[in-house]
């Protein structure tokens, strides 16, 4: 698929089919992570994959709302960094983690970016910590957020050019 289709295809998807994700999907995944770029190509990132359905129940309860779907997905994978090892982290990390979303859509796979970094549950425990503590991970990695991959349960119509927002364009200055 050429990239102005697939940018344009590309939605995000909270409705999953049923069904695990074949070995290469995951892995075409992946690669088009460990393949995005990143500040002084620094690689710093960390992802952990979760398939295991209880892992996925408990990754959906992660914040107060807006995760729910994750039960639902084949997968999730979380992105992770350490701040004290690279201050573009978030950075590096989001464009990783559309990569893969781009790379899920190029396969026909639906995908939704689940946001942790700055979350909190209603009793104020950081979201953070609750992916810290259900996936084993050190006290220095930093959640950036889960994207959540699948099968499409349903089409969705592509954004078209009437959506988009060039008033939000400025040439040469503000």
């Amino acid at each position: 698929m050429d990239y102005q289709r697939l940018v344009a295809v590309r939605r995000s998807h909270r409705t999953f089919e049923k069904g695990e994700l074949e070995p290469a999907q995951v892995q075409a995944i992946l690669r088009a992570a460990l393949l995005a770029p990143t500040s002084r190509n620094n690689r710093s990132w960390q992802f952990v994959v979760v398939d295991n359905p209880r892992d996925l129940e408990k990754l959906s309860d992660v914040k107060e709302r807006g995760a729910e779907f994750v039960k639902n997905a084949a997968m999730a994978v979380v992105v992770a960094g350490n701040p004290d090892a690279n201050d573009c982290w978030v950075e590096d990390g989001s464009i990783a983690a559309f990569s893969m979303q781009l790379q899920a859509e190029d396969m026909g796979l639906a995908s939704c970016w689940v946001q942790v970094r700055g979350r909190r549950l209603s009793d104020g425990t950081l979201s953070t910590e609750v992916v810290r503590g259900i996936l084993d991970m050190p006290p220095d990695m930093e959640i950036l957020c889960i994207i959540a991959v699948g099968r499409k349960a349903k089409a969705l119509t592509p954004h078209n050019d009437d959506e988009l927002k060039w008033e939000n364009v400025h040439l040469e200055k503000y």
